[in-house]
């Protein structure tokens, strides 16, 4: 579908659908551009922490049980 022939049809929706139509598409562009934003700081930072061994010094105990004391 064309924008044209979106706004059209979006045109002949009453108020509330409209701002439904915002809300949603809102969230859906933030949702997109969060996911970005983090695979941008995943790309940055995967050199570091790939190489650097203090950055990742505590994964070694990722399997390990801890109890909880009471």
């Amino acid at each position: 579908m064309q924008t044209a022939t979106l706004i059209k049809e979006i045109k002949k929706l009453p108020l509330d659908k409209k701002f439904l139509i915002i809300e949603l598409t809102l969230k859906a562009i933030k949702k997109e551009e969060t996911a970005h934003q983090m695979s941008l700081a995943v790309n940055e930072l995967y050199d570091d922490y790939a190489q650097d061994a203090d950055l990742t010094a505590f994964t070694q105990l990722d399997f390990e049980k801890f109890y909880e004391t009471r």
